[in-house]
């Protein structure tokens, strides 16, 4: 028997009765990946308000504009990063039949 086994049927025997996580895998189901994709569109917001305003309140000082842009642009790599792991692997379950992916995001 693994430890990580081990770890995780200690975790599951203390946990809640509701708790299911028997596998990395796990934590990539149906409800759980509606809070992830929630998480990071709020991230998102949090990180274009945050850069936002400190564009806002750099006075022309251009290391405090240059690194406003920066929190900016990765706020929106980061986003589409998301947006595209989504819909790669949405194509991937599409073109390779393969149910148990297009059963995650239905």
């Amino acid at each position: 028997m693994s430890v990580l086994s081990l770890k995780l049927d200690y975790i599951q025997a203390t946990a809640s009765p509701n708790f299911t996580f028997k596998s990395i895998g796990d934590i990539f189901n149906r409800q759980n990946l509606r809070y992830i994709f929630a998480f990071a569109g709020i991230m998102l917001l949090i990180y274009l308000l945050a850069g936002g305003l400190q564009l806002m309140f750099a006075k022309g000082d251009p290391k405090a504009v240059q690194a406003a842009w920066g929190k900016i642009t990765n706020a929106v790599i980061g986003f589409v990063v998301v947006f595209l792991a989504y819909w790669i692997t949405q194509l991937f379950g599409e073109i390779l039949n393969v149910q148990i992916i297009k059963d995650i995001f239905q």
